[in-house]
């Protein structure tokens, strides 16, 4: 029964979509170019947990502003791709396994511009002598392009 609830809703939102063709084809490709946008940053992270310095370098334009001052203190600064990489690939290099996941995306498109929002979690493994194997940082990013 519960399953019948939502059907008006899904019509609804059917015939909208349907009763204006342009907006249609306006709203598919808006949704095209945001999973665009969520798959670089996807593959950022993929290719930070991979150690793939190349696909990383990828996903990052040639000189970003780069603000972690929530990790490191300081101020943000403007930094290459290959500083930024460089030094991910010198600060996580001894670590045993890496996994960063992010979600609640939120992506707006205009122009040929977009901005993406969302929270990540990274967890990183050094087992040491005092037990305390696991590091785990929380973020809330914004990726602008």
């Amino acid at each position: 029964m519960k399953r019948f609830l939502n059907l008006p809703l899904v019509l609804l939102v059917l015939l909208v979509a349907c009763s204006n063709p342009n907006s249609q084809t306006d709203e598919y490709k808006t949704l095209l170019e945001k999973d665009a946008v969520i798959a670089v940053v996807n593959q950022l992270f993929i290719g930070t947990d991979n150690r793939d310095w190349e696909k990383v370098k990828a996903c990052i334009s040639p000189e970003v502003l780069f603000d972690m001052t929530s990790l490191a203190g300081g101020e943000p600064s403007k930094m290459t791709v290959e500083q930024i990489a460089g030094a991910w690939e010198t600060g996580l290099k001894d670590l045993k396994a890496i996994h960063h996941q992010a979600g609640n995306y939120v992506v707006t498109i205009n122009g040929g511009e977009a901005a993406a929002f969302c929270y990540g979690i990274a967890f990183h493994y050094l087992p040491n002598a005092t037990n305390q194997n696991t590091r785990t940082l929380l973020a809330v990013m914004i990726f602008i392009s």
